[in-house]
């Protein structure tokens, strides 16, 4: 067991939580250590997650609208195929070029980085442990590194079923739909949040049929009502087969398929995929860590970690952020915490706004939102007034033929202030940070409608909305208030 030097600081996790973080303690003048244990920086997002789903996305949209759409605009594709392999080469490349991108970014900041596996030993010790290999057989070194302040931000894991675990194969999951070496012909997809509608997408684009089994009324159910109804009539329109209030009861996995037995409403019948994805939500990764034997305290449903406003455990100088404490498990929630939680560690103020964060559904069309939705504002007697507008009145989304969707912006009655905004269109993941900055800012809907927005843009959609609160747009869209 060798023995390392002592830091300011330790972080446990290369991903958006613990890179953001390391870099932000450097910047405060803070010896730092990040620890990740597979061989590439980044975390679940960059390698496994947000990034290469995004890649697949963007790729099999290209190949959607060349089928579909091309030819409305003069544009003929001829002997149009598709190369998957070369689809996941290319995904691969944006991957390493960012993961590339991270380790540059600590080297440059003069973090230090250590690969392994990582273990509270004491408060103020972490033990890292690297895994032999054929080429290297003794490299089973164990180094003791110790900090005043250590920092946990290592994500999450996907969750199985008991009757449907994972097996690489038929059954799989996220991680396992990104790197499909054939598309499916059936792809039965377990969960319908936006990881099963995201990846299903994907897969639907490229010629795959696919079933989401979702054992709740709806889809995606932290979506404002209006937004989730829009979205699944859009998806249900692109041949997306929805199983509502459905639940997986059994399932026999075969060498050539796996077939799901469905109950809804005492009525069972059989399901015949290819290949199932199980998308049904993700836990805190806390194994290994050591965090029972130290006493920190967990959440005895969720399995988190529990943290005061400062992000300490209940070992005052043990910290933690990201997928690992409650909250939407959102790498751009982790990069924010792990900022405020580094200053903290400082002795700086540091603060997250959970009112502003925004969260994305990367289909298409894309769903973007901020705030509190309409059945929340509801549920907490707010008075309030709101303002929708449709992106078919909007002259940039006419001249690209992207005119589903529209924008709805909820302020209080009496105030005006901005309580939620929600968009479902084209753009949406880019026009959200307008409406994240305006709940941040504490800002009325008067605040966007005084806003001059170019012309033509999708965000003009947002302005008309922001007008239609208070019922002041010159096209006489309708206000609805309660």
């Amino acid at each position: 067991m060798a023995a390392g030097e002592r830091y300011d600081l330790i972080i446990v996790g290369g991903g958006p939580g613990g890179y953001v973080a390391a870099v932000r303690a450097a910047q405060l003048g803070l010896k730092a250590v990040c620890i990740e244990k597979e061989n590439r920086l980044g975390g679940v997002c960059l390698n496994v997650g947000c990034i290469p789903s995004k890649a697949l996305l963007d790729s099999s949209e290209y190949y959607r609208l060349a089928k579909e759409r091309f030819a409305e605009h003069g544009v003929h594709a001829r002997g149009l195929g598709l190369d998957l392999s070369k689809m996941m080469a290319r995904k691969e490349t944006v991957v390493k070029d960012l993961t590339d991108n991270v380790r540059k970014l600590l080297e440059g900041n003069k973090v230090d980085i250590v690969h392994g596996r990582a273990r509270l030993v004491a408060p103020d010790t972490v033990e890292v442990s690297r895994e032999s290999n054929e080429s290297s057989p003794r490299d089973d070194r164990r180094t003791v590194l110790t900090a005043d302040a250590v920092l946990l931000a290592t994500g999450s894991e996907p969750v199985s079923l008991p009757n449907l675990p994972f097996d690489g194969n038929r059954v799989v999951s996220s991680t396992g739909a990104l790197a499909f070496e054939s598309v499916p012909g059936h792809l039965g997809i377990v969960g319908g949040g936006y990881i099963g509608l995201e990846l299903g997408s994907v897969w639907l684009r490229l010629g795959a049929r696919v079933t989401v089994v979702e054992m709740l009324p709806k889809l995606a159910s932290t979506l404002d009502d209006q937004v989730g109804r829009a979205l699944q009539r859009a998806l249900a329109k692109q041949g997306f087969d929805f199983r509502l209030r459905t639940r997986v009861t059994g399932a026999d996995i075969k060498d050539d398929a796996a077939v799901l037995t469905l109950e809804q409403d005492g009525r069972e019948e059989a399901l015949n995929c290819e290949r199932v994805l199980v998308a049904v939500g993700r836990r805190a990764l806390t194994r290994g860590l050591g965090l029972e034997e130290l006493g920190i305290g967990l959440d005895s449903r969720s399995g988190q970690v529990l943290v005061d406003s400062q992000y300490r455990t209940s070992v005052p100088n043990v910290y933690a952020i990201g997928d690992l404490i409650a909250g939407p498990m959102l790498a751009h929630k982790a990069s924010a915490e792990g900022i405020a939680a580094v200053e903290h560690i400082a002795g700086l103020p540091g603060e997250v706004n959970y009112e502003a964060i925004p969260s994305v559904i990367y289909t298409s069309p894309e769903v973007a939102g901020v705030g509190l939705t309409e059945e929340q504002v509801k549920e907490r007697n707010i008075p309030y007034c709101v303002g929708t507008y449709p992106f078919s009145g909007a002259g940039r989304a006419r001249c690209m033929g992207e005119t589903e969707g529209f924008a709805k912006i909820i302020a209080h009655a009496r105030t005006d202030r901005i309580l939620g905004v929600h968009v479902i269109g084209s753009r949406a993941s880019d026009m959200i940070a307008e409406c994240v900055l305006a709940i941040e800012l504490d800002a009325s809907s008067e605040d966007i409608a005084r806003t001059v927005h170019a012309h033509p843009t999708f965000s003009e959609a947002l302005h008309e909305a922001a007008m239609n609160v208070r019922s002041c747009s010159i096209y006489g869209q309708k206000l609805r208030m309660t």
